[in-house]
């Protein structure tokens, strides 16, 4: 796992883009934020070989390619497997279906997106100080 790399965030919606950047802003993690309003175009990304990202945040409900097709892709790609990227979703949908499609597919966490800057704040920061503590296979 590379706690350094840039944390992903595939989010369609700009508002929602703004309050991750503003809670990671103030929370003054090092990593780098990369957003994605396009998943395809995060696939792209992701796949490449000069790049290990340390974590994925993805929407569910995205045009073209929803977050649950994405996630299938991502884990299903052998290259990404071995890069130990946990996979994270964020999203308005929190209905029972949606949870346990998510987890079948092995995600990392699901979360159902604040009503509040402080709540989504004290989100990023619980997840990022758990995986920033977590060791994966790669790291032993």
């Amino acid at each position: 796992m590379n706690r350094n790399g840039p944390v992903i965030i595939i989010e369609d919606d700009e508002d929602d883009q703004y309050l991750f950047e503003e809670a990671f802003k103030s929370l003054k993690y090092s990593n780098e934020l990369l957003f994605f309003s396009e998943p395809l175009k995060a696939l792209e990304y992701l796949t490449r070989k000069d790049i290990t990202p340390f974590l994925i945040m993805s929407d569910i409900n995205m045009p073209k390619l929803n977050g649950f097709e994405l996630r299938e892709k991502v884990r299903t790609n052998e290259a990404l497997q071995n890069k130990c990227i946990p996979y994270l979703f964020f999203t308005t949908a929190s209905d029972q279906k949606s949870v346990i499609d998510a987890y079948s597919m092995s995600v990392q966490g699901f979360f159902v997106k604040q009503n509040s800057s402080a709540e989504l704040e004290n989100t990023v920061r619980v997840i990022m100080d758990y995986w920033k503590r977590c060791i994966a296979p790669n790291d032993v």
